[in-house]
């Protein structure tokens, strides 16, 4: 079988755009938002996202990468910013997809730790095989799939795809 196209460039480029503009209602009064990036294609969408958000706000925007072992998300979650950094402040934290929610949830516990203004989580694919009780408030698309199938998303320089596998 080949691989189903979910999402083109061109639509996940609109999705972003979208997702940023839903993070600009959400903290419309904020002087400072943390996008903070699931490592690789969290962290690269977090980064699309700053960019379409600096095109339509004069907010600051600060990029944190959160380095989470995906195959033992039990391990220790490293950040790219200091507690102090996000201490008290708007948090979005961001992944590719949303598959069994088990790396977002892992995510979540590791900023419920340092008290945040307001917290949020943004996918650019939902699946809805969630183990954990956990939802993607920002999304780009949400989909029904079989527990077999395989969402991918690449990200290569400007261009992007997301397939079913």
């Amino acid at each position: 079988m080949k691989d189903s196209i979910i999402l083109t460039n061109e639509q996940i480029n609109h999705k972003i755009k979208r997702i940023a503009y839903q993070i600009l209602e959400t903290n419309s009064t904020e002087k400072e938002i943390i996008l903070a990036g699931i490592t690789d294609n969290g962290f690269i969408l977090s980064k699309k996202i700053k960019e379409a958000l600096s095109q339509i706000s004069t907010i600051n925007i600060l990029l944190c990468e959160v380095k989470i072992d995906k195959k033992n998300p039990r391990s220790q979650i490293i950040t790219s910013l200091n507690t102090g950094d996000y201490k008290n402040k708007s948090l979005v934290l961001v992944d590719d997809v949303l598959n069994s929610g088990t790396t977002l949830m892992y995510g979540v516990k590791h900023f419920l730790e340092v008290p945040l203004k307001r917290f949020k989580t943004a996918v650019l694919v939902n699946r809805n095989h969630k183990k954990y009780p956990i939802k993607a408030d920002f999304k780009g698309v949400s989909l029904s799939t079989t527990l077999q199938d395989n969402i991918t998303v690449k990200f290569t320089g400007k261009k992007a795809i997301a397939y079913l596998d």
